[in-house]
């Protein structure tokens, strides 16, 4: 092989691609100069995508179609003032790829507008260079107000060597009492959620208090059951600022997590109140601010006035307890999965584990583990999907862009059309690596699907943040007969001693676990907030008509009142984007 040559041929494989973007990038930003909405239609193909995450809009907003792209550019144009659209240095340079089965140029390039500068991902044809398909721009900081990191990191004046004076310890401690002010920002729930916008926050300097109800920041992760790990792999699941050490395993272990939360909050700073818990509040228009009330672990309150609200308890709010026929004559033991640990305490005995998402297969195999004989009861259809191999297709992209920064910015790109496209390629590969799998779910009697539309698990995390399983045993479990399967239509009522099934026989069982879900954010929205903002917000997750997330890491009608949920991944991503509005509207940028 003659490697000179191969390095050459290569290097002027990048220097073409390299040039086409660079050359489609002019020829936008001159079109955006004249504002000549025909030229900037002629730069995509008609099935174009073009999606903003608030540099030309200060919004989340998709554009599909060339008319409309070119249309909402040179509405924005004039006060948006993007220039200097460049390939991005020190990045994943202009390559030839395949993204949701069509061949594309993409490349990372910077740009500017008038109060900011931003990044963004286009993608042109392989075989139209001079057309693009799809386009992200995305503010990445805010001209004035950028994060404190690298050369802008603090000197720590305040506290260094003030022989004294109070030290840093002494700062923090005060900090943190809000003796003698209120938050501009309170963020309710302390997970990754709340961890990872805080942490933006405090890197524009936006006074943030977060505040949990458990006792210990990571409790979220900590209290769960007790063989809880993720299910995807390590390299999307960083915080921002701080990566996981490369020495972790691949599939984070609860407490490792909890433990990290711990660390991270200390690490970064954070002003945060575990034991503390939200009880509600009301809007005031007038002064544009929150009359929140909060109750401390030793049963004090305390009347905070934020200018912002920011709920980050998860996509799901309060367990959902469902009314089941004769249950209140079971005489064994009932409990939601929230509350459920390990099945150590039921050895030798019988268990009905009701659901078939993560969490019900997760406390099923625990309790056999743990010598429990144990059926699962079927509610309805389930996608299940095999951690490894077919879970991980999901992530290739952070393998194939090893640089995280990177990655987060491509796997951002997609509009909503070619999010169900992805996924539907996606799925008819993982239906061909799970086939002895889902072969032998149906042989027992399992209702399996592979999601709406075909478009699997993920999908079903977006729209409703449930109705799937990634197999880490269970699956296998059911197969064999070890774990039993019941449907939930088969069962008449609950009696004393276990499940009365139509057909006359008694599934006995000494447990009951209701892994059966969780009220919307919304259903918390109300009880905390009162049915008129409630109903003002709307739904909460799943997509909104615009195929972007509903009331999700953006402004909602409720002024001052925001909500940050999703994966570790997503709370990386969009906590910049949420943390980058809010510095905003704190500064006049935004009316």
């Amino acid at each position: 092989m003659n490697y000179v040559k191969d390095s050459v041929l290569a290097d002027s494989a990048v220097a073409n691609e390299a040039s086409l973007v660079q050359q489609w990038l002019g020829s936008l930003e001159t079109a955006l100069r004249d504002g000549n909405k025909s030229a900037i239609a002629k730069l995509f193909v008609a099935d174009s995508h073009w999606r903003d995450l608030l540099a030309f809009t200060w919004d989340l907003t998709p554009q599909l179609g060339m008319d409309q792209i070119a249309a909402a550019m040179v509405k924005a144009q004039p006060v948006v003032k993007a220039h200097d659209f460049v390939i991005a240095e020190n990045r994943t340079p202009p390559r030839r790829t395949r993204r949701h089965g069509i061949d594309v140029i993409e490349a990372i390039f910077d740009f500017e507008t008038n109060v900011g500068r931003g990044n963004g991902v286009i993608r042109l044809l392989a075989d139209q260079p001079a057309k693009a398909w799809v386009l992200l721009t995305a503010l990445d900081s805010l001209k004035g107000f950028e994060e404190k990191t690298g050369r802008l990191q603090p000197k720590g004046e305040p506290y260094s060597r003030d022989f004294g004076g109070g030290n840093w310890l002494d700062h923090r401690t005060k900090h943190q009492a809000y003796l003698d002010r209120d938050p501009v920002v309170l963020v309710v729930g302390g997970g990754q959620a709340g961890l990872s916008i805080a942490a933006r926050l405090g890197q524009l300097d936006i006074d943030t208090l977060v505040v949990d109800k458990h006792e210990r920041i990571g409790d979220n992760w900590r209290k769960r059951y007790h063989s809880l790990a993720l299910h995807n792999q390590i390299q999307v699941n960083h915080l921002p600022y701080m990566p996981f050490p490369p020495t972790w395993p691949k599939y984070i272990p609860k407490d490792m997590l909890a433990n990290w939360f711990e660390a991270y909050a200390w690490a970064m700073q954070l002003n945060f109140w575990s034991g503390t818990e939200f009880t509600g509040g009301t809007y005031d228009v007038a002064a544009k601010r929150w009359q929140v009330v909060v109750r401390r672990a030793d049963g004090s309150e305390r009347t905070l006035t934020p200018r912002h609200v920011i709920f980050a308890n998860g996509v799901s709010g309060l367990p959902r307890m469902p009314a089941l026929p004769g249950l209140e004559n079971f005489a064994g033991q009932v409990m939601h999965s929230h509350s459920f640990t390990n099945g150590a305490a039921w050895r030798g005995k019988k268990a009905l584990v009701l659901g078939t998402g993560n969490s019900a297969h997760d406390v099923a195999q625990d309790l056999h583990s743990h010598g429990v004989a144990t059926s699962i009861i079927q509610r309805g259809s389930t996608t299940v999907v095999s951690v490894d191999p077919s879970a991980k297709l999901n992530y290739a992209l952070y393998d194939e862009i090893p640089c995280l920064e990177d990655g987060d910015l491509i796997a951002t790109a997609s509009t909503y059309p070619l999010i169900v496209k992805g996924y539907q390629l996606a799925v008819e590969k993982m239906e061909q690596l799970d086939k002895d799998l889902i072969a032998g779910l149906i042989a027992r009697g399992f209702k399996y699907d592979l999601g709406e539309d075909k478009t699997g698990h993920q999908m079903k995390y977006r729209r409703r943040g449930g109705g799937y399983y990634l197999d880490v045993g269970c699956a296998g479990l059911i197969i064999k007969g070890d774990v039993g399967l019941l449907q939930f239509d088969q069962i008449e009522r609950f009696e004393a001693e276990g499940a009365r099934l139509k057909d006359g026989t008694l599934q006995k069982a000494d447990l009951l676990v209701l892994a059966t879900g969780y009220h919307t954010q919304r259903e918390l929205v109300r009880r905390l907030l009162g049915d008129a903002i409630a109903e003002r917000v709307g739904e909460i997750w799943g997509f909104g008509a615009d195929g972007e997330m509903a009331n999700m890491w953006k402004r909602t009608p409720q002024q001052g009142l925001w909500f940050m949920a999703g994966s570790l991944a997503q709370c990386r991503i969009y906590s910049k984007y949420l943390a980058l509005q809010i510095k905003a509207l704190e500064e006049g940028l935004i009316p």
